[in-house]
Order: C-alpha cells, then sequence, then structure tokens
C-alpha cells in the first residue's frame, strides 16, 4: 500500500577506521528519552559510527562513503498532529536526494491511522521512502542500515568507475606504445620514457630532438629518429603497427 523499504538484508559491516558520521538533531535529540539517546550512542559506537549533534532540519543526516542520507525518526505517532508530520516531510523531500521516513507505530490504531494520513497527504510512491517499525531501536538500527548500505553502494560505484578509467588508460597506453615502437629502432623502454616525459602523440610529433635527449634517456641518434618520423613522409608512411 506505502512503499516499505526491506533493509534487513543488508549486514553492517565496519570497515577500518569510521565507517561514517551520523549527525542528529538537536531538536529531536531533546524530545527523547535520555535512554534511548544512550542507545543510539552505544549502537553508533559499535559499528563504528562517529556522533555529533547539529540544529538540522531532517532529524538525521547519515554521511557515508562520500554519500549524505537524510532521515525524519517519528517516533511518537501523534493521532492530532498527522498535519505537521506530513508537511515537514513535504518540505524536507524536496531538500535531499536521498531521504527516508521511518515512523514508530506500534499499535494497529497508530498503524491504521497512519495509512489514512498517507493517502490523505497526497504522497507519492517511494517519495520519500516511509519505513514503519515497532519499537524504537527496530527504527534506529534500519536507519543505521539504510544509511550503511547507500554508502556502500556509493563506495562500490566509485571504485567501478576508477577501475574502468583505469581500464581505458591502459587500453591508450597500449596504442600509445604500439604506435611509437612502430618508429625504426624504438622500443617499448623508449616508448614509455616518451609517454613519461613528453606525453601524447600529437605532443612527440611537435618535439625536437634536443627536447626529446634534454627530458629521456633516448640516444641521439634515437631523438632524430623520433623527430624525424613525424617531419618527414619516407619516415611516417614507411613503418607500420604490428
Amino acid at each position: 500500500m506505502y512503499h516499505i523499504l526491506m533493509t534487513d538484508v543488508f549486514p553492517i559491516e565496519s570497515d577500518a577506521g569510521y565507517s561514517g558520521v551520523c549527525i542528529m538533531s538537536t531538536t529531536w535529540k531533546d524530545v527523547q528519552h535520555p535512554s534511548f539517546i544512550n542507545f543510539i550512542a552505544c549502537f553508533l559506537d559499535a559499528n563504528s559510527y562517529r556522533l555529533s549533534f547539529t540544529p538540522i532540519a531532517p532529524d538525521f543526516i547519515f554521511n557515508c562513503g562520500g554519500l549524505s542520507v537524510a532521515f525524519i525518526f517519528v517516533t511518537n505517532w501523534d493521532f492530532e498532529d498527522t498535519a505537521s508530520i506530513f508537511s515537514r516531510i513535504q518540505k524536507l523531500k524536496g531538500q535531499f536526494a536521498n531521504f527516508y521516513v521511518v515512523v514508530t507505530l506500534p499499535t494497529k490504531d497508530q498503524h491504521d491511522s497512519f495509512i489514512r494520513s498517507y493517502f490523505k497527504y497526497g504522497m507519492e510512491l517511494g517519495r520519500p521512502t516511509f519505513m514503519p517499525v515497532q519499537d524504537l531501536e527496530m527504527g534506529f538500527e534500519k536507519i543505521v542500515k539504510v544509511a550503511h548500505a547507500r554508502g556502500v553502494c556509493k563506495r562500490q560505484d566509485a571504485i567501478a568507475k576508477l577501475r574502468a578509467e583505469r581500464e581505458k588508460s591502459a587500453r591508450s597506453l597500449d596504442v600509445f606504445i604500439k604506435v611509437v615502437t612502430s618508429i625504426p629502432g624504438i622500443d617499448n623502454h623508449d616508448a614509455n620514457a616518451l609517454n613519461q616525459a613528453i606525453g601524447s602523440i600529437e605532443a612527440i610529433a611537435k618535439a625536437s630532438k634536443e627536447y626529446i635527449m634534454e627530458n629521456t634517456d633516448l640516444s641521439a641518434e634515437k631523438a632524430e629518429t623520433v623527430a624525424k618520423f613525424f617531419r618527414d613522409p619516407k619516415y611516417y608512411l614507411g613503418p607500420k603497427i604490428k
């Protein structure tokens, strides 16, 4: 009926050092029982999260793996004040790309009231994602699991992009070496030296014999061959890439 995220499939696995940072709203903190705040602090510490208290609009912001995830945590469903709860949700969902709402609904009456309010205030499916829970501890555990999972996905995406860039770079270097070693007398060592000291094929084509000798360990003969290769048709029309 409403979008529920099943977070129990995500185990929490602490990395070396801190897994992330949890920022708790001071306003939210002030209306919670001290024992629950203590539970949160201990739970975060056990899972390698740093906790700080700041006046922020949502109740929590987690920074994990370079990603910020915001949460509203409704710990006391008020039958008489549903309008202010959903008004706040509508306001914050436009401010955060990654935004979730956790609602504690221990009784059937509260659950039914939430369902009616969800449709009454025109919530869009998944915008934001709501996570109804039966108790406070379960609610906060789900918050940490969601934040952690989103951070892991972000890191994995960054790693995949880095790996793709490295593979692209390796392919480009392979093509570069094939082109440069097609020059008579130039071997892989020479090609790598030219790549590191001068750079692209275009830059090498513009380099003089003297510049090549100053910036690489190529001999005068090889430097002259490279310089002539890109200027003399009898050179660059001769060799073929194998």
